[in-house]
């Protein structure tokens, strides 16, 4: 985990796309319906054909403070890099947010880092084998009112209330959006517990859920010509898979879009056009603005095992692809 992000930047490196880091939109210029620059909080002005919105929906550090218990110093860092635009909003488009159970708006990261050499001997252990470790909690620790407040509605369960669950991510993941470090460590094996991301997660965490845009399910944004969207700002989505999955469809039809050729629309009876268009017609109905989305669990897996989607055969994922056409749909240079 800790080598991932130069891994990543040298692969972005080597295919020729340039970088500009410590740089973030403030604004959109926009006529007829068409982005024809965005604004750079350094007044740089970037001209493109094609635009692709990964925002996000987290922050600014205002929206952490109303919705959430402040900032926990999470890993976009506002205070040091100024907190998230939505372009969406700067072109005239109205977001839609995400809302809890009780209806109050945005939901809290479901999970926090600790420090792997912070904890036990015998915890770390248990990690490094077997990747997971789970540490029964006292009963006067037991708070079932968390699960309601989380991003993470697969992990919603009564064994999550109960339990300290840590899973091996490089750091050790425990499975709860905060945690008081005072009460975290009285419980055995967390006596010398460290804090990795967020900083202050024994406050609280990100809210997330708060800037999402109305898109088609080719995921160019509705109401404009040249903007697409991927990642949680494209629906109510939970996870680095579905942020990756929807990136690789918004990037594509983006390059399409700038030559002039029929955009992608993914089908349903496969399992990523399936979240794309699901997702993005439960949103609108009576509260599916407080549900989420995602391939680990919760109510789409339960939909890809109906829909006879979910499984892990390459071989029967091979076949699915190509019987529609589109095996190795992203390999082909458009340009």
């Amino acid at each position: 985990m800790t080598l991932i992000e130069s891994a990543v930047r040298n692969k972005l490196i080597d295919m020729g796309i340039k970088i500009i880091f410590r740089t973030r939109v403030i604004d959109a210029y926009v006529e007829d319906k068409t982005i024809k620059y965005i604004k750079l909080d350094n007044d740089t002005n970037i001209m493109a054909d094609s635009f692709v919105e990964t925002t996000g929906t987290t922050g600014p550090m205002g929206n952490c403070l109303k919705y959430g218990n402040g900032c926990s110093m999470c890993v976009l860092r506002c205070p040091s890099f100024g907190g998230r635009v939505s372009i969406t909003k700067k072109c005239g488009i109205e977001d839609i947010i995400g809302k809890r159970k009780n209806g109050t708006y945005g939901a809290f990261s479901g999970s926090i880092k600790l420090n792997k050499e912070s904890l036990s001997d015998e915890i770390r252990e248990e990690l490094n084998k077997n990747g997971v470790c789970i540490v029964p909690l006292p009963k006067e620790e037991i708070n079932e009112e968390k699960l309601d407040i989380k991003v993470c509605q697969q992990y919603a369960l009564e064994a999550f209330a109960k339990n300290l669950v840590l899973l091996d991510t490089g750091h050790a993941k425990l499975m709860a959006p905060f945690y008081p470090l005072e009460k975290l460590r009285r419980i055995k094996g967390f006596e010398n517990v460290k804090f990795e991301d967020p900083y202050s997660a024994g406050i609280g965490n990100s809210i997330r859920y708060l800037s999402i845009a109305p898109r088609n399910n080719n995921l160019k944004v509705i109401g404009l010509n040249n903007l697409f969207v991927a990642g949680e700002k494209c629906g109510l989505y939970v996870g680095h898979t579905e942020a990756i999955c929807t990136g690789y469809l918004a990037g594509h039809n983006s390059v399409r879009n700038m030559i002039g050729i029929p955009l992608l629309q993914l089908p349903a009876n496969t399992v990523i056009g399936d979240i794309v268009s699901y997702a993005n017609e439960i949103m609108y109905k009576e509260g599916g603005d407080k549900l989420r989305f995602t391939f680990a669990g919760s109510i789409f897996f339960e939909r890809m095992k109906e829909r006879n989607l979910y499984t892990t055969d390459p071989d029967v994922l091979y076949e699915r692809i190509n019987k529609v056409g589109l095996l190795n749909i992203y390999d082909e240079r458009l340009i």
